[in-house]
């Protein structure tokens, strides 16, 4: 299995630098989510591991409930996408990040559901801390860390059924335990996945 340090090696240059951020369309609305990584903590786990979280019950929010990445919407304060990342994962999950351990991002993405807002949402990769103790806020109801071995075995061999507009719609999905990883988190796992399609060191 792959060491962290081994991980990043291989990610790094496929990974879009993090200060390279797409033009942002006007009246979109902008986020960022982290794929934080860490070396596993059981001897027997099965190599590096990643964070997901599952966001708690809030009529409010149009992503309640679901599994996904820790992150949010780009604010003033902000001086980059990746700066949105790194607040928004200590913000919902404690875990303080390092501008300079962020190896680079994905391609942005979009919803598809039409229900949803208009916002764009670019996924960094980084590294968590070598001791990365997860505090979860109000916004998150569980958080795993799951083996990132795991995922690329099971791929996203499940269905996540909804109806929309009065008809239902079928998404693949991640299974994880007894959840679903579904929608734009099961894209951006997909993304970030086929990484790893090429040569192991």
């Amino acid at each position: 299995m792959l060491t962290l340090s081994q991980t990043a090696d291989l990610l790094s240059p496929h990974l879009i630098e993090p200060h390279v951020e797409e033009p942002a369309d006007e009246g979109r609305r902008q986020a960022a989510v982290a794929l934080l990584l860490r070396e596993p903590e059981a001897q027997d786990a099965e190599g590096v591991e990643l964070l997901v979280i599952k966001r708690a019950e809030n009529p409010r929010d149009h992503w309640s409930g679901h599994m996904a990445l820790p992150g949010g919407r780009w604010e003033p304060g902000d001086a980059s996408l990746a700066a949105t990342a790194v607040r928004e994962t200590h913000e919902e999950v404690g875990v303080e990040v390092p501008l300079d351990c962020v190896l680079g991002r994905l391609p942005r993405l979009s919803p598809r559901n039409p229900l949803l807002p208009p916002i764009d949402i670019t996924p960094f990769v980084a590294l968590a801390p070598a001791v990365a103790v997860v505090r979860p806020n109000k916004e998150v109801a569980a958080h795993f860390w799951i083996p990132v071995e795991e995922l690329r075995t099971t791929g996203p061999s499940a269905v996540f059924a909804l109806e929309v507009l009065g008809e239902y719609r079928d998404w693949p999905a991640y299974p994880y335990r007894e959840h679903l990883i579904w929608g734009l988190t099961e894209r951006i796992l997909s993304n970030f996945l086929s990484l790893f399609s090429t040569k192991e060191p």
